[in-house]
């Protein structure tokens, strides 16, 4: 395989006034989506109803670039470039979710990813297309870093106050009918103090975006031709680096140099070296002012003051003029004195790693400095200091992510060829916990890939990934053209964002997907195969097929991406006309509509469920009922793992008291959630209930079954405390795991009726309070004191209490005392 780049009569984009319009359109729709994209919460792909409208706006508008792409390859499409070859080799992606759908453990999160995979090929394609000529990689590129920096200082507005003023600009972006004056949790405060997350809510996910934003800002400080831009890149670093450092994001600072080694070697020495000045520099007077804006900003989310507002943009402003003014001394007078006192040295064989291999072994004794209390971090503000010290293996995030990425393996190991089906980890993830966590999340994209389309599945994301790296970095070595350069800008945020999630859920958040697709498409947009013989002229021959299958699936997205906004729509409307009181005649025919669109949404079941069972418990007419069963058990067919439909299922069989079908599903689901301390207590409740009426039935062997069964799961859970305390103590174990009170009164009365009257004082006297008012804890009580009387003991105190609180509390108690069971 010979590879070049193509020149410019290769281009195909102005072969004709239809393309060149085309061309236009498309690239308007794109910077106008990297505008929008990112104030849909980034397009968060939480698996939840609340996330899901942003998310469907944006398969609608993939359908409409596709439809564009697709008329626009009618004139241009031609099999010469080794992007060609995978813009028919990218649709392996999402047919491998497709295939995954036989074993999907959810449907509705299944099918929601497969259209993501589809918007994310879009791009791709849009990455390829768009950026065959200068014109549209510099088109391109400008609107990935434009929209990058306005996310940036929308950021920084929230941070100094000013969030309804920045917000009013973008207001009209958003999809989610929001009626507030502000951006939500654009700030966030958490057991680490407060943290700058801008439009992602999340402070790592937004280090992974600055990360790629900062080091594609220094690389256009020292490769950019005009001075103008010299000026704007340097000065929009200071504000990068500066919202890096109040993220917190201790991830971030790891993964920052490892990012770096993968860019370093690519550049000329005389490059490397000037980008490892900058950043320096960059960094240093990023970290002169980092304190007192630190200072300010956790002021104001306290107290907003606009005089400290006005002292903070002036002060970063300040520190990003000088740092653009140092970069423009740099790259007018040292620039080209480094160039030619180090030209001699391009052609020595391993040179470009030189400067690297110094920058990691110092980098690397700076990390140790930082580390081993020599006073470096004194510079640094106390929340940001405190977070820094506190890197280390043993901390609790790291510990968590290893329980998470081990948890994943014992996941794909049950689905190993084609994977449990997209959204598998947050549909399954209970099922393979180590310990009770709460995480939707892998935190490691690659791993939560494997789960969700298997073996087969991620060895043809890497093979994709590793041929366009391969493909960019052999023609990139080789031509080392302008062109090539142009595009290097892409290279950084595709290893930046891939590496860094590794560690997190980047990727998760779909909009950080759709940059990296598109600048994967646009690293590789104008490599040429070479000559690969007459095999490939059936190809050139039958090349309208291709941008008709486009058209086909474009045309089918539209359909299906507007019957889903639909649906969304009426679901919402249906729950305000609920919560507004209006009558069932007017909330079921948006929910029928709902769930006519989008069939088997499991929110919409689940809510419309239990209006159902809301009303026949008032009528008490079987269709209702009859309804919220089919409906239910329909639904659960495709979503066995929706544990909101497994405690409806519960429901109803309960208010028909079938009782040991209920306990039957109880303990099935026991088995999938292992950590979920409500079906234990659930378990116990129900066989307490069933043995109780066996004992009224005389049926004591009945009895004795269901009693000991549990006592039998009190014990399964005393086992599996254990393995809580066994966790290392940096560890959070999550939800909370163990004995409850509702347990603890129920087997308490197990051994109360059973005549062992010790054992049952202990489980009766588990968190009594006084609080009397609470009708279980008035049981407690009473059964507590029973058990006392029946060991000729008692608690004087608590009794008077109560007999205060009522004086027939006595006469309750002695009830119990002279019962005869």
């Amino acid at each position: 395989m010979v590879y070049k780049s193509a020149n410019n009569t290769s281009n195909h984009l102005e072969s004709s006034p239809k393309s060149s319009i085309l061309f236009w359109i498309l690239t308007t729709f794109t910077t106008l989506f990297l505008f929008w994209a990112p104030f849909q919460k980034a397009l968060f792909n939480g698996n939840t109803f609340d996330f899901e409208r942003p998310l469907y706006s944006s398969f609608l508008w993939g359908a409409i670039i596709l439809f564009l792409v697709s008329i626009f390859l009618f004139y241009n499409w031609r099999f010469k470039h080794a992007s060609d070859l995978l813009s028919l080799i990218i649709w392996l992606i999402p047919l491998t979710f497709i295939i995954s759908l036989v074993s999907a453990a959810s449907s509705y999160y299944a099918v929601n990813i497969i259209y993501i995979q589809l918007v994310y090929v879009i791009f791709f394609l849009l990455g390829i297309y768009l950026s065959r000529s200068d014109l549209g990689v510099a088109i391109t590129r400008g609107g990935l870093i434009a929209s990058g920096y306005f996310i940036v200082i929308f950021g920084l507005a929230n941070w100094f106050g000013n969030k309804e003023v920045i917000f009013s600009l973008v207001k009209m972006f958003i999809a989610d009918g929001t009626s507030q004056s502000f951006y939500r949790d654009a700030i966030m405060t958490d057991s680490n103090g407060v943290r700058l997350t801008s439009v992602f809510q999340y402070a790592n996910s937004y280090a992974a975006f600055l990360i790629a934003l900062m080091l594609c800002s220094i690389y256009l400080v020292i490769t950019s031709k005009k001075w103008i831009m010299t000026l704007i890149h340097s000065f929009m670093s200071i504000i990068i680096i500066v919202s890096f450092f109040l993220t917190l994001s201790r991830g971030g600072l790891v993964i920052l140099p490892v990012v770096l080694l993968f860019i370093l070697p690519f550049l000329k020495p005389q490059r490397q070296l000037l980008f490892i000045i900058h950043i320096i520099l960059s960094f240093g007077v990023s970290l002169l002012v980092l304190s007192k804006v630190t200072t300010i900003g956790i002021e104001i989310n306290k107290q907003f003051t606009s005089s400290l507002s006005f002292q903070g943009w002036a002060i970063i402003i300040v520190a990003s003029l000088i740092n653009a003014g140092i970069a423009f001394v740099i790259q007018k007078f040292l620039a080209g004195y480094i160039q030619n006192k180090l030209i001699k040295f391009q052609e020595k064989r391993f040179i470009n790693l030189i400067i690297p291999v110094t920058a990691l072994i110092i980098g690397t004794i700076s990390i140790i400095l930082l580390f081993q209390d020599t006073g470096i971090t004194k510079l640094l503000p106390e929340n940001i200091k405190t977070r820094v010290e506190n890197i280390n293996f043993q901390q609790h995030s790291v510990l968590e992510r290893g329980t998470f990425y081990a948890d994943a393996i014992k996941l794909y190991k049950d689905y190993p060829v084609i994977g449990a089906g997209g959204g598998a980890w947050s549909a399954l993830y209970e099922k393979y916990q180590n310990n009770p966590y709460v995480s939707r999340q892998a935190h490691n994209f690659f791993l939560q890939y494997l789960v969700e389309v298997g073996a087969i599945g991620f060895a043809i994301l890497l093979l994709v990934l590793g041929a366009i790296f391969y493909i960019f970095i052999r023609s990139f070595i080789t031509n080392k053209s302008q062109t090539d350069e142009f595009r290097f800008v892409f290279y950084i945020i595709a290893i930046s964002l891939l590496i860094h999630s590794m560690i997190d859920f980047d990727l998760s958040y779909v909009y950080l997907g759709i940059v990296l697709f598109l600048s994967l498409g646009s690293m590789i947009s104008k490599i040429n195969i070479g000559l690969l013989g007459s095999k490939w002229g059936i190809i050139e021959k039958y090349r309208w097929i291709y941008p008709s299958l486009l058209l086909v699936i474009s045309l089918f997205m539209f359909f299906n991406a507007s019957q889903l906004l639909n649906a969304n729509s009426n679901f919402q409307n249906a729950v305000n006309q609920a919560q507004n009181n209006k009558s069932i005649n007017e909330v079921f025919p948006l929910l029928d509509v709902a769930l006519k669109k989008h069939s088997n949404h499991p929110e919409y079941v689940s809510y419309k469920t239990d209006i159902l069972l809301q009303v026949y418990n008032q009528t008490k007419d079987e269709k209702y009922y009859n309804e919220a069963v089919s409906l239910i058990q329909q639904t659960r067919k495709k979503e066995h793992f929706n544990r909101s439909l497994i405690e409806k299922e519960a429901q109803t069989l309960m208010i028909k008291e079938q009782f040991p079908q209920a306990l039957e599903l109880v303990d099935q689901e026991i088995i999938n959630f292992p950590w979920d301390i409500t079906l234990y207590e659930k378990a116990i409740s129900l066989n307490f209930d069933l043995g109780n009426k066996a004992r009224m039935e005389k049926n004591n062997a009945l009895k004795d079954q269901y009693w000991n069964q549990s006592i039998a799961i009190y014990n399964k859970i005393q086992e599996k405390t254990k393995i809580l305390e066994a966790l290392p103590k940096e560890q959070s174990q999550g939800r909370a795991f163990g004995l409850t009170k509702n347990m603890a009164l129920t087997l308490g009365q197990i051994y109360y009726i059973n005549a062992n009257y010790s054992a049952a004082e202990g489980f009766l006297k588990f968190n009594l309070t006084e609080q009397f008012d609470d009708q279980a804890n008035l049981q407690m009580a009473r059964w507590y004191l029973a058990s006392l009387q029946k060991q000729n003991k008692a608690d004087q105190p608590l009794l008077d209490k109560l007999i205060a609180k009522d004086p027939k509390e006595r006469e309750e108690i002695n009830k119990l005392v002279n019962a005869t069971f």
